[in-house]
């Protein structure tokens, strides 16, 4: 291959993937977070998916938060939200289609809950990639516990 002087760096395939999970929470109908995933196997997107309220309700953007007018802390009380968070969406979004995701990995914006930890791990899902963490220190030991890496790049 032949280099010349303005060859450019091609970014990595972390950085290529993580742009798409923030690209994806650009979608996000929650007012508190928005997060985006990206579940990706040998370097393909499987699929993705970002936090919002289920297909055909009405999302917080038309009708406010719940969690906001109860003053519920972040990572607390995740039963009283109208959302999904985006790995719940992406691993639904690959069930729709047929789409396994065992032995995948998953590029998210944010750290999952313990709520989205479990559902990971359920999935088959091998590795985590992360660029913020999340207030929710069991679904890291639950993570751990099942060996599933969770890397975190800053980008």
């Amino acid at each position: 291959m032949r280099k010349n002087k303005t060859q450019r760096k091609r970014i990595s395939w972390d950085e290529y993937f993580i742009q798409i999970a923030r690209l994806v929470s650009q979608r996000s109908t929650c007012l508190r977070r928005q997060v985006g995933a990206v579940i990706v196997k040998d370097k393909r997107i499987l699929a993705t998916g970002y936090n919002g309220a289920p297909s055909g309700l009405p999302h917080c953007l038309e009708i406010g938060c719940l969690r906001e007018k109860l003053k519920i802390p972040s990572g607390q009380r995740h039963e009283l939200c109208r959302g999904l968070h985006a790995e719940q969406n992406a691993i639904i979004q690959a069930s729709l289609y047929g789409i396994c995701a065992k032995d995948s990995c998953v590029y998210i914006t944010n750290q999952p809950c313990i709520i989205c930890a479990k559902m990971l791990i359920n999935a088959g899902i091998k590795e985590i990639v992360i660029t913020a963490g999340y207030p929710d220190t069991m679904a890291l030991e639950f993570l751990n516990q099942a060996k599933i890496k969770v890397r975190i790049i800053k980008i």
